[in-house]
């Protein structure tokens, strides 16, 4: 133990000095995440809450020829924009930017609305368009509607009640909680939090092994009667210190970030304070000394800090690869999902930002876990660095 310490106040030390160190572990991992995240949500909730106040505005073309929808269409709000354009002109009119929502009014919308039979008429958008979805579809309900209402008035001049058209009436209630609907905008919050973690330790796992070999000194170091348990161990834990400051500022950044997000304007909602991130620090904290064994046994096989850094950086996507999975398939916490680290404290996390109960045998697997494949990468670094290719 005499020894495993004083490796760890020498690494500890040793990188206090490095400004490039602290820069990286404790400014540049912490706090560029949050401040990313604070400017995207804030981004995208601005946006929503502008799209859902702004009056739709639609190129409409021969609109001459429905004037009945397009009084309606003026009762409901929407900016009709005159325009005189053929098909392929109005599809070259989207592409360019000129115009998000093109609705065409067919030549013979007006005798087939008299007679009676289903008036064809045309709304073009760019799906692709994330600006322009949101515009098409509200068009669409708009349009859907006015049929709607004239179905109505038709079956009431023919004496037929309009409710019999209607045989099922679907009520559509909406379960999720604003805690459950700010997921959708802050579920990556988690993908921050493990990076700037991970990011935390990046630069002392490289130079205690990589950095040292280069150096010259990791010779010195391993002539010394000192245990390889004691080395590597000490190696390890001054990395997961530096990574636990990581996080601990990262979550405090996110504590300050949350308070200026303006989610009520969506009718979200995120309780993402000290409470809650003293709890996101315990679920991550397992995850910790696995970040670091594995920075550290990777870093082992390599012979400079420049081929430590871009086998490292390849090696902080491993543990996030999961989230995204997560995110596709719209995971929920399961027993089986436990056991695999990242992911599980990634699920454990969100399901705190939803406001769902964290069931205490979840968090001990996810710890287990985390905890025992930490173990097994310290006895595979530990018998890496009894073979004489660490001298090499």
């Amino acid at each position: 133990m005499a020894a495993l310490w004083t490796v760890l106040c020498k690494e500890l030390l040793e990188n206090l000095r490095d400004r490039r160190t602290l820069f990286s572990a404790l400014i540049f991992g912490p706090l560029l995440g949050p401040l990313l995240f604070g400017a995207m949500v804030s981004r995208i909730v601005a946006q929503n809450a502008a799209n859902a106040d702004r009056p739709i505005t639609l190129t409409v073309v021969h609109g001459d020829r429905a004037p009945n929808l397009m009084h309606y269409l003026a009762a409901a709000g929407v900016k009709v924009r005159p325009a005189t354009l053929s098909a392929s002109g109005a599809r070259r009119a989207i592409d360019k930017g000129d115009a998000k929502v093109v609705l065409l009014v067919p030549r013979d919308y007006a005798a087939r609305f008299t007679a009676g039979t289903p008036a064809r008429i045309e709304l073009m958008a760019d799906s692709a368009d994330n600006t322009t979805r949101d515009v098409a579809a509200r068009a669409h309900a708009l349009l859907a509607a006015y049929g709607s209402a004239i179905a109505q008035l038709r079956l009431q001049a023919r004496g037929v009640d309009p409710l019999l058209a209607l045989p099922v009436a679907v009520d559509a209630i909406d379960v999720a909680t604003p805690a459950g609907r700010a997921i959708a905008v802050i579920g990556f919050m988690t993908y921050f939090v493990l990076f700037a973690l991970l990011m935390g330790g990046l630069y002392l796992a490289i130079d205690a092994s990589a950095g040292e070999r280069e150096r010259g000194s990791l010779e010195a170091l391993l002539t010394l009667p000192v245990p390889r348990a004691a080395l590597v161990g000490g190696k390890i834990l001054a990395t997961s210190v530096y990574m636990c400051i990581s996080l601990a500022i990262t979550l405090s950044a996110f504590v300050g970030i949350f308070r200026l997000l303006p989610l009520a304007r969506l009718g979200m909602s995120a309780d993402v304070g000290w409470t809650t991130a003293l709890a996101f620090f315990a679920i991550c904290l397992p995850f910790v000394p696995l970040g670091a064994a594995l920075m550290t046994f990777v870093a082992s096989f390599t012979r400079s800090y420049r081929e430590a850094q871009s086998y490292l950086a390849a090696v902080l996507l491993v543990p996030t690869l999961p989230i995204a999975f997560a995110s596709i398939y719209s995971l929920k916490p399961n027993v089986y999902l436990m056991l695999i680290p990242s992911l599980s404290q990634h699920l454990l996390m969100t399901s705190l930002l939803e406001g769902r109960p964290v069931a205490a045998i979840d968090v001990l697997l996810s710890a287990g876990a985390s905890l025992a494949l930490a173990a097994a990468l310290f006895l595979w670094t530990q018998r890496q660095w009894r073979n004489e290719s660490m001298l090499g």
